[in-house]
């Protein structure tokens, strides 16, 4: 069964939680998922969820556009993740070529994305898809 693909709604919110929480390891409230939900803006980004028939979303994307003064403008996918049950469908792969097809109608013809070292089943994942490593990097982050 093909996926339904769509932009994400307020009644997607639990099921968004879930997937964040369940599949990314991202334990997370829903009331923050609403808020920033609730917080988009459609100008410069886009969340899709895939729907498999009665079992509500069971993979979402977020989407943005990112510019930086060195580069050209590109799309970066902020989060991607498909319920485990649900996994090796083409739900991921549809998930993808819908971020691409909201990166072209805005003008945007470079995707990037960022995936932790030790998810080596997403980099082959990413590299199917025709995605390449550019290069190792490490994040810095600090609570202020």
């Amino acid at each position: 069964m093909k996926p339904e693909i769509r932009p994400a709604r307020k009644e997607d919110i639990d099921a968004l939680c879930r997937i964040c929480s369940e599949e990314m390891g991202y334990p997370c409230a829903p009331e923050l998922v609403e808020a920033k939900w609730m917080g988009l803006d459609p100008r410069r980004e886009a969340v899709f969820v895939a729907v498999l028939g009665d079992n509500g979303p069971v993979g979402y994307i977020h989407v943005e556009r990112y510019d930086v003064l060195y580069f050209e403008t590109m799309a970066n996918i902020l989060g991607l993740a498909v319920r485990s049950d649900f996994q090796r469908n083409g739900i991921g792969k549809a998930l993808i070529s819908q971020a691409e097809a909201w990166a072209k109608e805005h003008g945007i013809h470079l995707m990037r994305l960022n995936s932790g070292i030790s998810r080596t089943g997403a980099h082959e994942f990413y590299r199917r898809q025709g995605y390449v490593q550019e290069k190792e990097q490490l994040r810095f982050t600090k609570e202020i």
